[in-house]
């Protein structure tokens, strides 16, 4: 699939999808996502194991993670070049979103 499709299939990503590619900075399995993007949100973000999932299998489908590894019922993941472009592309612009945000802030006070 070409990058320009992903783009347009998953930008803007839904918080769970961004946070499941931001989490696969090293292989993980499901439930290793889950803490992993707990953690890291200080418990704002808890992703639901039907959500997790479901995102994976598209991703996966979507050739933007692969399976690593998938013994003792634990499927650990990693993202692929395509991922990690898509992942770039987002940082990005959720890097432009906040510094728009940041200089207009002040006008809504």
């Amino acid at each position: 699939m070409s990058i320009e499709k992903i783009l347009k299939m998953y930008v803007p990503m839904s918080e769970t999808a961004y946070y499941i590619l931001l989490s696969l900075n090293e292989p993980r399995h499901g439930y290793g996502i889950i803490k992993f993007v707990e953690k890291l949100t200080n418990g704002r973000i808890v992703l639901g194991s039907g959500t997790v999932y479901g995102t994976l299998g598209k991703m996966s489908k979507d050739r933007l993670i692969s399976v690593c590894d998938d013994k003792d019922r634990k499927t650990v993941y990693r993202i692929t070049d395509d991922g990690k472009a898509l992942l770039f592309y987002e940082i990005d612009r959720l890097k432009k979103v906040y510094e728009n945000t940041i200089s207009q802030e002040g006008l809504f006070r």
